[in-house]
Order: structure tokens, then C-alpha cells, then sequence
């Protein structure tokens, strides 16, 4: 699990504390400084402007540092916080970013010479304004580069806590999830949450046959998705700088996520509660060609987003176009109007699944959190089944569906959500998902060699539940839990 990012970036050779820091280390400080204010979210910082004009090099080795500090986090403190002069001290934001990067560098990156890690740390905290501490920044690097790199792989037979410990996670996380999964499915869980997760994409159905091709030209590999047919995995190559994602021909989105949206199925008016950042709502589209399509999300900015890359997509992919509505709407506030045959909830959520993808948020989630998500979950799925039809005509293919999902681990936002509104919406029953994988794999839109992982993964009650690390050796998914609801006839 010892990340290897790409060659050394060059150091100015200009005198100053500023100008000794490399143009990868500035940004990825930077970067951790918002997130340890609060200020924004670590996919979409690496995906800022600020990040894109760094050379290849140094875009690497920002996204390394970045995701590396915030991952191992908990352990980098739990590693400095005993070499300080005062265990106890609560240090400067500046100060704290500054020691997790460095000790990264020098207990988890096997290519960071010492030197590079300790004096480039200590040129930070001058930089930041802290030339008194670069001195105690300094005295505790070294005291780290005299011990052992950390150990890459934790044993299997640790407790909860001792598991938490090794894998940098919130024990109370852990302890979760041993008790709802066991102890090797939350050690799973657990490495899923510390690994660089893959790079999947999806081609889109008005792709040219020869796409693969031309993108192998441009030294872009790519192998066969796990799950899904229509998926890819990216082994080498920058595939955002490709003119195929540029036009639309390929999406970047996790095979997890792919499949909520694939086992929606058929429909005629459909409706996706949450729609942002759009991905599911594509896939619908393409799946559903004649139907009439209605994206809602409340959220200000998640909505323009989502109405430019809806727009940007249907000038490409003319079969879109004309039949996806975006609105700005509260799902929880919907009504029975107009009625629609087949609706995606996929609901915000606490992220619990998505950890290597979304390290931080293992810094900022809190017990109270899951109770509070759950009231917004439970109205959101009630407005879902408001909006439904009253009978299979609008449905078109069978009867009125809602799919419900989240990429969370908890079954506050999960089961506990379905058997919550269950018990007052008599009109609607959960079902397997069972027959919708089948019908996916007659498609020829799943592969066969997960079949038999996904039915395994199915519970009692007909959820799917995908657990980082579970579904097998080759689909390493973030997590998802799927849930489908009928209305009876």
C-alpha cells in the first residue's frame, strides 16, 4: 500500500523559504488547508484550475500528498503527536498541515528523499507565517526519519480498535462495521479505504466502434469492467486530457455507480430525485431512449452544474437531446404530479462507502450526523413515492418502481430508511433485486463473472448491498446500497 508517485518535482534554486518549496508541495498545503477549515471537498480541489496547470509530475505527486495525508491522518497524528515538547498542545492549522505532510513523506513514501521532506516542511511553516515553530517542525521530522517506514498491510487478526488504529479510520466506524459485517468484511473495508481506488469510465452509447482504439493511440489502457459491459477500467494514461471525454464519448464514473443506475431498468416518464452530478442521469437517458427524462437537485450550484453538463452532452449525443428536463426542486417536497412510472432516488448521504475516494470525510462525519441524514432520507423517499403513477401505463414496461440508494455503509441511511416509510406507505412493497440483475445479464449489459458475487450480495429483504473490497478479486467498488420498491397493483 506504500504509494510510489512520480519523479521529484525540481526545486527553485532561488533563495527564501517560498521559493525552496516545490509547486506540488505549495498546492497540496493549500489544498489541506481548506479541507481542515471546512472550505471544500478533495476531489474537487484536485480538479481545480490551480491543480490542472501543474506539470503532469507535480499534479501526481499534489494528488498523492493530498489524498495520502488526509487517509492516513489519524495515524500521522497518533505518530507526531508523542515527539512534541508539549503531547498536549493544540497547534496551529498551518502548523498541524505542515507535520502530517511531512511525516507522509517520510513514513509512507518510499521515493521522498528525508532531506526533501524535512526542509521543504520546514520552508512551509516559515512560508505560512510560523518561522518559530520551523525550528520544533523540523526537531520532530528528524525524530520521525530515525523510525521505522510504517508497517503497509495490517494483520488479520486485530481488534476493532487496534484495526482503527492501523488503518487510520474513527474506531467507532470500525466497531460499526464489525458488528453489522464482521471482522473480515470491516478489515476489507478498512484497506479499500486506504488504497488509490480505480479510475473506471463508462462509453457512452453513441461512442465510435472504434474508440478503444483510437484511445490506445494516445497511450490510454484500458481493461474490461468487472461488472458491467459498457464499463472500463483505466490503467494507464490521462484519459480527462482525451478528446473522447472532452466530447462526451466517455464518462468517469465508479462501477458501483453505474450499476444503481442500470438496474433502474425501463420506463416511460422518469424521474431522478437527486440528479447531480448527472452520471446516473445519462445512463437513463441512454437506456430509455423514448422516454421523457425529469433531473431535479435542490442544491444551487450542484443544479448549474448539472444543467451545463446535461447541455454540454445532448450538443454531442444528439439521441439526448430534446428529452431530459432539469429543475431545481426539492425531492422532498414533491407531489403526484404528473405521475411517473420509474424513479431514482439515489439521496445524499454520510459517504461512508466512498472513504478512498472521499478520505476527509472520515474527519468531519459524527455519530448525531446518521440520525439527521436519516430524516432527510426518509422525506426524500416519501416525496419519491408521491410522484409515482398510479398504475403500470406509466411505467410502460411493468409496474410503477422507485429504485433507492446511497454509497453509504449505515443502516440508519439504508435498510432502516426502507422499512421506516415502509410501515406508512402500505401501497408499496420492497422486491428483489434479483430479477433486475437477471434481466441485466439477458441484456448483455452485466458480465457473467459477477453474477454469481452480486446474488450473493443480495440480502433478505432484496437489497443489494456492495461492500468496498467484497464483491470480489476484480471489481473493487466503492459502496452501494440499492433497494427496489414497487407499487402494488
Amino acid at each position: 500500500m506504500t504509494a510510489k508517485p512520480a519523479a521529484k518535482s525540481a526545486r527553485p534554486k532561488t533563495g527564501g523559504a517560498s521559493s525552496a518549496i516545490s509547486p506540488a508541495r505549495r498546492k497540496a498545503f493549500a489544498i489541506l488547508l481548506e479541507i481542515e477549515r471546512n472550505h471544500g471537498h478533495s476531489d474537487d480541489l484536485l480538479r481545480s484550475p490551480r491543480v490542472s496547470a501543474l506539470s503532469a509530475q507535480d499534479r501526481n505527486l499534489c494528488t498523492t500528498l493530498v489524498m495520502g495525508t488526509l487517509r492516513w491522518q489519524i495515524l500521522l497524528d497518533h505518530r507526531i503527536q508523542p515527539l512534541l515538547a508539549k503531547p498536549n498542545a493544540r497547534l496551529d492549522p498551518e502548523i498541524r498541515i505542515t507535520l502530517r505532510l511531512g511525516a507522509l513523506q517520510l513514513l509512507f513514501l518510499d521515493r521522498i528523499p528525508t532531506h526533501a521532506a524535512v526542509s521543504e516542511s520546514v520552508a512551509l511553516a516559515k512560508s505560512a507565517g510560523h518561522k518559530f515553530a520551523a525550528g520544533m517542525v523540523n526537531a520532530v521530522l528528524r525524530k520521525l526519519a530515525a523510525q521505522p517506514k510504517q508497517l503497509h498491510e495490517p494483520a488479520s487478526n486485530l481488534t476493532p480498535a487496534q484495526l482503527a488504529e492501523a488503518t487510520a479510520h474513527p474506531a467507532w466506524l470500525v466497531e460499526r462495521w464489525v458488528a453489522n459485517y464482521g471482522t473480515e468484511a470491516a478489515r476489507a473495508i478498512c484497506l479499500h479505504g486506504q488504497r488509490q481506488p480505480e479510475l473506471n469510465i463508462r462509453i457512452s452509447s453513441n461512442a465510435s466502434p472504434e474508440l478503444e482504439a483510437q484511445l490506445a493511440e494516445q497511450g490510454i489502457v484500458l481493461e474490461l469492467g468487472a461488472i458491467l459491459t459498457s464499463a472500463r477500467r483505466v490503467i494507464s494514461g490521462d484519459i480527462a486530457a482525451s478528446a473522447a471525454f472532452q466530447s462526451g464519448q466517455i464518462r468517469i464514473q465508479d462501477e458501483g455507480s453505474q450499476l444503481v443506475a442500470e438496474l433502474a431498468g425501463h420506463g416511460k416518464n422518469i424521474l431522478d430525485c437527486c440528479a447531480a452530478p448527472g452520471g446516473k442521469t445519462l445512463i437513463l437517458a441512454e437506456r430509455n431512449l423514448q422516454a421523457q427524462i425529469t433531473a431535479c437537485e435542490l442544491n444551487p450550484a450542484r443544479f448549474r452544474a448539472l444543467r451545463q453538463r446535461l447541455a454540454e452532452t445532448e450538443v454531442h449525443d444528439p439521441n439526448l437531446a430534446g428529452h431530459i428536463e432539469v429543475r431545481q426542486a426539492d425531492a422532498a417536497e414533491l407531489t403526484s404530479e404528473p405521475g411517473y412510472g420509474l424513479i431514482l432516488a439515489d439521496v445524499p448521504c454520510s459517504g461512508t462507502g466512498t472513504l478512498g475516494r472521499n478520505p476527509e470525510i472520515r474527519h468531519r462525519l459524527e455519530l448525531p450526523d446518521l440520525a439527521r441524514h436519516h430524516q432527510h432520507q426518509c422525506a426524500i423517499l416519501r416525496g419519491a413515492l408521491r410522484a409515482a403513477g398510479n398504475d403500470s401505463i406509466t411505467a410502460n414496461t411493468g409496474p410503477v418502481r422507485v429504485i433507492y440508494s446511497t454509497c453509504s455503509l449505515e443502516p440508519e441511511e439504508n435498510s432502516e430508511i426502507i422499512r421506516d416509510v415502509l410501515a406508512s406507505s402500505p401501497d408499496w412493497q420492497q422486491v428483489s433485486l434479483a430479477n433486475a440483475i437477471g434481466q441485466l445479464l439477458e441484456e448483455g449489459c452485466l458480465t457473467q463473472s459477477c453474477l454469481e458475487s452480486l446474488l450473493h450480495s443480495i440480502a433478505e429483504d432484496g437489497s443489494l448491498m456492495l461492500l468496498p473490497g467484497r464483491l470480489g478479486p476484480d471489481a473493487a467498488t466503492d459502496g452501494f446500497f440499492i433497494a427496489m420498491l414497487e407499487k402494488r397493483s
